[in-house]
């Protein structure tokens, strides 16, 4: 009996000192109670990189919005059908619970901090700036696909009904905060702010330039710059204004200023399209005919970049990449499919590149804005970087066709038209921006399908607005309507003019 009581009390004190505090063992280590800034902006970064890379057609359709895509079975979505599957209702989520809210706390965190090495008060201010920088974009994206967006009460999540705030002074006031972001960085602070990937003493990846806050405030001008140009038809004042400060203050020089998320080899971290098009296994998409048939008029050598399998139409060996109908029912396998690079698990992330701000430097000069280079010169440089990031040769060659040639062009609209055909074609896969261009040029030519759900299937100039909204949040909603008109797919944005004044 005494050595059962020994042995008693030596499991007792061995338990004892092995927990230390009986609240241990409520503790949930895989689940933290709290979360360290860093990590949320890391987190909040990929899933804005994954709604703009992923084709699920539940949360993103806009490569067959721009008719860079088509499906083959189920053509619901490239027909302009975005209410099934409650499309608006998970954009709104996306952004605004698993993006800007993050975002948000993780600003509420490290503005709690305490400062202490390796980290000063310059370097978690740099921090929050790269915050801010995150959340103008989404705001600029939210506002190019709705139009009017709940914005100064967007995330105080203790407000179920926000306002919906008037899309051009959300415009405005993205335009001011980017300049107070850069003047707020200190990039002498840059590597306090991250080493190796992370950021200070917090954790967490810093995805798209590791923290090199003078990489951010480059970024911060090209998107000031982004913004700028998408108001030339409709405020050409303000946009001159904003692109030129821009220019002057320094945008991106060259693609190795690119905003790049590096995908990894093993899920849940690969390219959303390699989850979609690949792991899936299913054969839901196909190149449409209106970007392939484009392709061929410009006798394009991107083609060999963008697509893949090619068809023998007549039997006799005359292989062709070949679009699918756009809108309409086609077979996987007797139409050109995605090029297999862009299948693959690492495919990058493009969140913004040198060549989109080529071409929308080219756009401002052709319109008489001082952006340091002409037309000319930097519509070239766009087209040569779109085809050196694609890996193709050929660029000065294809650049001297009549198709392409700048010097060809008859006049300021011909000029402001190949702009617009040569940057649809440079951001192949990169839809909404791809969508963003359409609606402001007017070009190219897209497809009609005898099945689209607009009046003579023309696309859509904005998203409506999500049918929780309707119920949820209704006095908003109808105010957010009658500011724009109506809660159409051919609404326009305020920056979408009926007949751009190219």
């Amino acid at each position: 009996m005494k050595k059962i009581f020994i042995y008693l009390l030596i499991f007792l004190g061995f338990s004892v000192s092995c927990t230390k505090d009986f609240e241990d063992f409520n503790k949930d280590q895989k689940n933290p109670a709290e979360v360290k800034g860093e990590f949320l902006i890391s987190r909040a970064q990929k899933e804005l990189m994954d709604q703009t890379t992923n084709s699920n057609v539940n949360l993103n359709i806009w490569r067959l919005i721009s008719q860079y895509w088509t499906e083959t079975t189920y053509t619901d979505e490239a027909n302009y059908d975005i209410v099934n599957r409650t499309i608006p209702d998970n954009l709104f989520d996306t952004y605004y619970r698993l993006i800007l809210k993050p975002l948000a706390d993780a600003r509420g965190i490290i503005e709690a901090k305490t400062v202490s090495p390796p980290e000063t008060e310059a370097s978690i201010t740099n921090e929050l700036m790269i915050i801010e920088l995150l959340e103008i974009f989404c705001y600029h994206d939210l506002v190019n696909i709705f139009g009017n967006v709940p914005y100064n009460d967007a995330v105080d999540f203790t407000n179920i009904h926000p306002v919906y705030d008037d899309a051009a002074t959300i415009y405005a006031d993205l335009l001011s905060r980017i300049d107070d972001a850069v003047a707020a960085i200190d990039v002498s602070a840059a590597a306090q702010a991250g080493t190796t990937f992370a950021f200070g003493t917090g954790g967490g990846q810093e995805f798209f330039y590791n923290a090199d806050m003078a990489a951010w405030i480059t970024f911060a001008n090209s998107l000031k710059l982004k913004i700028g140009i998408m108001l030339a038809d409709v405020n050409p004042t303000a946009a001159q204004a904003a692109v030129e400060s821009a220019v002057t203050a320094g945008v991106m020089t060259s693609s190795a200023d690119d905003a790049i998320f590096p995908y990894q080899s093993s899920s849940p971290n690969t390219n959303g399209i390699h989850e979609d098009l690949i792991l899936s296994g299913r054969k839901d998409f196909v190149v449409a005919n209106t970007i392939v048939d484009l392709m061929y008029d410009l006798v394009d050598p991107r083609m060999d970049a963008y697509f893949d399998y090619q068809i023998d139409t007549s039997g006799a060996g005359d292989f062709v990449y070949l679009g699918a109908p756009y809108g309409q029912n086609s077979a996987y396998q007797n139409y050109s499919h995605v090029d297999a690079w862009i299948e693959e698990a690492t495919f990058p992330g493009l969140f913004m590149t040198y060549y989109e701000i080529l071409f929308y430097m080219a756009e401002a000069a052709e319109r008489g804005w001082n952006v340091g280079m002409t037309a000319q010169a930097a519509y070239e440089a766009a087209v040569t970087a779109s085809f050196e990031w694609w890996g193709v040769d050929g660029a000065a060659a294809y650049l001297a066709t009549p198709a392409a040639d700048y010097t060809a062009a008859a006049d300021h609209d011909a000029r402001m038209d190949l702009i617009g055909t040569q940057s649809y074609v440079a951001f192949y896969t990169r839809g909404l921006i791809a969508w963003n261009q359409y609606r402001r040029f007017d070009v190219p030519q897209m497809s009609v399908s005898p099945d689209a759900l607009t009046p003579n299937g023309e696309v859509p100039t904005r998203f409506t607005y999500p049918i929780n909204e309707q119920t949820l949040n209704a006095d908003n909603f109808a105010a957010a309507v009658a500011a724009m008109g109506t809660d159409d797919l051919l609404t326009r944005i305020f920056w979408d003019v009926a007949y751009p004044a190219k």
